[in-house]
């Protein structure tokens, strides 16, 4: 009988940029890290180059197409809805 693995836990950062328009987009690609405090270290040494940075983590099982609800670690600015 095969042990049960135990989801994995998805931590990202993503800082914001002013799209020229009066909205804000994404300013990179979504980072990955291993740690929610590295996750949140990182954020904020974004906080002077960005106007919008956040910090998630959430449960994911991407065997299963599974993810959990986002946890904010980090947020700084008018974060746009993800949603």
């Amino acid at each position: 009988m095969s042990k049960p693995t135990t989801p994995a836990k998805l931590i990202v950062v993503m800082a914001f940029e002013d799209d020229g328009e009066g909205g804000l987009r994404p300013a990179f690609e979504p980072r990955e890290f291993q740690s929610e405090q590295r996750a949140k270290t990182e954020a904020g040494s974004l906080v002077n180059a960005y106007p919008a940075v956040i910090a998630w983590s959430r449960t994911a099982d991407p065997n299963l197409g599974e993810y959990g609800e986002p946890e904010v670690l980090f947020r700084f600015g008018p974060v746009p809805d993800m949603e």
